[in-house]
């Protein structure tokens, strides 16, 4: 199934706003902006598993975490680059993703959630433990990201370009995924599971691999999240980056890829907004505007502004001058001679 012209029109409009976006802001929105990046990839994966196929995972912090010491390590230790780091990142993450989707298989619902926030919750602990391999609780400084000679751009806007790049490719590459017969059976797992199975669909394959490939995701997230700080260590990865993560995927809009997008916005610029409100107390702040986002837009914004789309802006039908109503439309056809 092609596009349409009028998510094509959307999608280049958004490459355009990007594009331009970190000419017209403050330098330290353009490094904000950048964390929007790495957020959105892992919120892609969060709507895939959890919107399209309904495994819910509170875990993804412990992947982002993988990718972001699989980066660092081989940065700080091995003195690779970090087009390579990237990529490796990717593959073991995901390896591990198919690892834990084959485990996933036999919890649902909140027996399934427990077990990826139980991994999230041991994720730091490990990191802590192994301190001659990730630096333990100091963590681990990296390189800052240069830019290649020859590119008239400096460092910042060179990772922002670099990362809303990548983001444009694996979302690229995720809706030519779930727009055939992946997502396709994905969706019918999530459904009705029972009618899917009964006809051929094999949910062991499909949910293990929209695990591995949400894994993958939070993998190139947690790198480029690494790559941005310039520093790793277990607290950066806490069992709250997974609730964060959650938390963007539900507010953006979990059902749509652009969710994932505005989702990310709201988890990095929320909480400063909260801070300015109210500097005492800014996670009653935050709270509370949660609190109000879940009641009036449950569906998320993306949700909320389709509705308010699809009610406002679609032309209403023309009613026809005359209607009869239905006992005089009763009568009218009890009149008419049958023909015989």
């Amino acid at each position: 199934m092609r596009p349409n012209g009028a998510v094509l029109t959307r999608v280049a409009i958004a490459v355009a706003i990007i594009a331009v976006l970190p000419w017209v802001v403050p330098s330290f929105l353009v490094f904000d902006l950048i964390y929007v990046a790495a957020y959105a990839i892992a919120i892609l994966g969060l709507i895939i598993l959890t919107g399209m196929n309904g495994q819910i995972s509170l875990g993804h912090g412990a992947f982002m975490a993988l990718g972001g010491y699989v980066v660092a390590i081989l940065a700080h230790n091995a003195g690779w680059p970090y087009w390579i780091g990237v990529p490796v990142a990717a593959v073991a993450c995901g390896a591990f993703g198919l690892l834990i989707g084959l485990v996933a298989l036999r919890l649902e619902g909140v027996y399934l959630a427990l077990a990826t926030f139980s991994l999230a919750v041991a994720a730091p602990s490990f990191l802590k433990h192994y301190k001659q391999i990730t630096g333990g609780f100091g963590g681990m400084s990296i390189d800052a990201v240069t830019t290649p000679a020859g590119v008239p751009l400096d460092a910042q806007h060179w990772l922002y370009y670099v990362t809303w790049a990548v983001t444009g490719v694996v979302f690229l590459a995720s809706a030519l995924l779930v727009r055939g017969k992946f997502g396709r059976a994905l969706r019918a797992l999530r459904d009705n599971p029972i009618a899917a199975v009964s006809f051929g669909v094999n949910p062991y394959y499909y949910k293990t691999l929209a695990f591995g490939w949400s894994a993958v995701l939070a993998g190139i997230a947690g790198a480029f999240y690494a790559m941005t700080t310039a520093f790793v260590s277990p607290d950066t990865f806490s069992f709250a980056l997974s609730i964060t993560v959650l938390i963007g995927a539900v507010l953006g809009g979990i059902m749509t890829f652009w969710g994932a997008i505005v989702g990310a916005l709201v988890i990095e610029f929320l909480p400063l907004l909260a801070q300015r409100v109210n500097a005492g107390a800014p996670s009653v702040v935050y709270g509370v505007t949660l609190i109000l986002m879940m009641m009036f837009v449950p569906d998320g914004i993306v949700g909320g502004v389709q509705r308010l789309y699809r009610r406002f802006a679609r032309p209403r039908p023309s009613q026809p001058a005359f209607e009869p109503s239905a006992p005089v439309a009763t009568s009218i056809a009890l009149e008419k001679p049958s023909r015989e």
